[in-house]
């Protein structure tokens, strides 16, 4: 099981409505949640299978500026 970590520009409880669909999708992953009281509105992802592109590039053509955190 990998935990993938995220900086975003997803500010608000409607902007994470706006990209549930987006990741629920994702069958590859397990459990996300997303932290918008941190400064970077980190983005943390549970998966076994998913590289961190993936998620990335799905966000970045949602709209949204998505970054790995290493």
């Amino acid at each position: 099981m990998n935990i993938l970590v995220f900086k975003t520009n997803v500010t608000t409880k409607q902007q994470v409505s706006s990209v549930h669909n987006l990741l629920t999708a994702m069958t590859d992953i397990e459990q996300y949640n997303f932290d918008l009281e941190d400064c970077d509105n980190v983005l943390r992802v549970v998966s076994n299978n998913l590289e961190a592109q993936t998620i990335s590039s799905a966000l970045q053509v949602a709209g949204f500026s998505c970054e790995e955190l290493v």
